[in-house]
């Protein structure tokens, strides 16, 4: 099963972003993370189906209303064994 780690940059916190992603990520049935980093950036560590990641990635590069994404960039890897989907 593959795991993707997604970086995020843009206007991407203040604006509700890792809300959105979980609720995406909770749809596709994925395991994983949203996290805020100090250097503006949002991490988003998801797994599970490569169809479902796929989609994933293609709403992270939309965002909710408000956000503005401005770069998204992401490194596939094997899945952990990630449970639930939570924000940082």
């Amino acid at each position: 099963m593959p795991r993707i780690t997604v970086l995020v940059s843009g206007r991407v916190q203040g604006v509700g972003y890792r809300y959105f992603t979980r609720q995406k990520a909770l749809e596709l049935g994925l395991a994983g993370y949203a996290e805020n980093l100090p250097d503006g950036r949002v991490e988003v560590v998801a797994e599970g189906g490569k169809d479902e990641l796929e989609h994933l990635i293609h709403h992270l590069r939309q965002g909710p209303r408000g956000a503005w994404v401005a770069q998204v960039d992401v490194q596939w890897s094997q899945a952990t064994g990630l449970k639930g989907f939570q924000i940082f």
